[in-house]
């Protein structure tokens, strides 16, 4: 963040974390002569990612750095390519800190390691490991996953985090129990091994099972393991709704673990989910706020949509039926004795919602994909929680869904907060995989005015970059990362939605990741520039 005088400002968290990127990295000064440059974007408006104001110039790059942001550089500098900005927007590349790519993991092939979803709406470095999952495909090993993305870069910077749910389901499977002594020491270790392979904290999803079978203090034995290595918490809350503890509770839940664990806590994809808790985002934001007051450092980020994604049977089964796994789950489905139970707090469950025309499943290739339950239950001639329960049968993995649950003045009043910034959460079947960016360009900037377009680059960029402490990213400014987006702002838009949620975005027209263009006049490149962001090595972490 930048002080009035313009000074660079750390936050709290920033003096904790150094996000460093892998590989070689050379300053600008010590690349080429005192006047080469490869590459100018001349002309164009310029967000620094901090500041309220932009300026008309231009921005000159060396090598992977960024050498020059002013209004003219003049004759100062022989770029060998230069790019025509006139009309155009230049900014920072946006950083997603919530993502779950497709195309992340050693099974995947070269096309989904570009990353493209993002890329085309403008993003340049991506925070995996969220929910307690771990990194992709290689749940339980940070080292490994950042070894996988040496060997086979991506297409944007990746950072993450070591996930409880992994290091909970080695240790315990899909137990619910508190762990004995043994296996919390264990799972201590996993994590402080995940911190010292560069992971930026500890992430939960205690929503999930076999999350939610954790206790408070179970979470805080671990949190404070990160806390040590100088990570952060990251929550996806325990309840976001009215499931079990409450929406309110499990805020002040995230806020103790904070305040128990000595750690920074950052609250995923804050929002007021269902009927039961709609408007009570002033009550969440005034608890955030009142331990921001007493020194804490907690933060959030969100995504500028009304509907969110989980999976069909975390939106209905309760959490005790998924005790021993998916397996146990489905046997206690077709057990007379639990039916009653059962129906009755799956019925809850749907009310909260919304209903079965706010609940959409989405499995691409069966016909019932993308309709609302109710239309589904409507075609098949059954009732609405009788179609989910056959679709939960009859597929062999979780069904994905999409739920219309959350109110337009919610998500505006998180969106205004300083300490909110942008994120995607992005996953298949939800256009925010592929739209998040820009519809919050088109919607709350253009159409409905809630942020300004300085705030909107900096709570996608600047803001995200001081949170999480990444080293010289998220702003434009000499000696930093060159990580920029250049769009055009008559065109920015989202073209995907909740019908076509795979659909790629419009009016980027150029996106560089560490000083090389992966999107050219709106196309992929097919340049895998990105790194792996590890956080820097604790000394305690060193081998002798």
């Amino acid at each position: 963040m930048r002080t009035a005088s313009g000074a660079a400002r750390l936050s709290p968290l920033a003096a904790l974390l150094c996000v460093v990127a892998a590989g070689p990295v050379q300053s600008a000064s010590l690349v080429g002569g005192p006047d080469d440059a490869d590459l100018v974007i001349r002309g164009a408006r310029i967000f620094d990612g901090s500041s309220s104001d932009s300026v008309l110039g231009d921005v000159v790059i060396r090598g992977d750095r960024i050498v020059f942001v002013g209004q003219s550089s003049g004759e100062r500098f022989r770029a060998r390519r230069t790019l025509e900005g006139t009309g155009l927007i230049a900014a920072p590349g946006f950083i997603d800190p919530h993502t779950h790519p497709d195309g992340l993991g050693p099974a995947k092939d070269d096309k989904g390691r570009l990353v493209t979803p993002w890329l085309m709406q403008g993003v340049t470095s991506v925070f995996v490991g969220v929910d307690g999952a771990g990194p992709p495909g290689h749940a339980n090993d940070v080292g490994g996953f950042f070894d996988d993305l040496s060997r086979r870069p991506t297409g944007v910077n990746v950072a993450t985090y070591v996930g409880f749910g992994a290091v909970r389901a080695r240790v315990l499977g899909d137990d619910s129990r508190a762990p004995s002594a043994t296996e919390l020491a264990r799972m201590r270790a996993l994590v402080a091994r995940g911190m010292c392979d560069g992971a930026l904290g500890l992430s939960t999803g205690l929503f999930y099972s076999p999350q939610s079978f954790a206790t408070t203090d179970e979470v805080v034995a671990l949190a404070r393991v990160a806390a040590e290595y100088g990570g952060i918490y990251d929550s996806h809350l325990r309840d976001e709704s009215s499931y079990t503890i409450g929406l309110l509770a499990a805020v002040e839940e995230a806020i103790k673990i904070g305040r128990d664990a000595a750690v920074p806590v950052h609250v995923a994809h804050i929002k007021a989910l269902g009927v039961d808790v709609q408007g009570k985002s002033t009550e969440v934001i005034a608890l955030i706020e009142a331990a921001r007051q007493r020194g804490q450092n907690v933060t959030a980020d969100q995504y500028p949509w009304n509907a969110s994604g989980t999976s069909l049977e975390a939106a209905l089964i309760p959490r005790w039926a998924f005790e021993g796994g998916r397996a146990r789950m489905l046997s206690r489905l077709n057990d007379p004795a639990l039916n009653a139970r059962l129906q009755s707090e799956m019925t809850d469950n749907l009310r909260r919602r919304g209903g079965a025309a706010a609940l959409m499943p989405v499995a691409p290739g069966h016909p019932w994909s993308a309709l609302p339950l109710s239309e589904i239950a409507d075609r098949w001639g059954v009732a609405p929680l009788e179609a989910a329960l056959r679709i939960i049968r009859e597929q062999p993995d979780d069904t994905a869904a999409i739920s219309f649950n959350m109110a337009d003045d919610d998500i505006e009043r998180f969106m205004r907060q300083p300490w909110v910034v942008t994120s995607s959460d992005g996953s298949s079947g939800h256009p925010r995989m592929y739209a998040t960016f820009p519809r919050k360009y088109s919607v709350y900037v253009n159409e409905k005015h809630v942020l300004t377009l300085a705030e909107f680059i900096n709570a996608s960029s600047g803001r995200t970059g001081d949170q999480f402490g990444l080293d010289h990213r998220g702003h434009l400014r000499p000696g930093d990362f060159a990580d920029v987006v250049v769009f055009d702002p008559l065109r920015y838009r989202p073209r995907a939605d909740y019908a076509h949620p795979a659909v790629a975005a419009q009016g980027v027209v150029w996106v560089l990741v560490n000083g090389q263009i992966a999107v050219e006049q709106g196309k992929l490149t097919g340049i895998t520039a990105g790194r792996a962001l590890r956080r820097t090595t604790a000394e305690r972490c060193a081998r002798p």
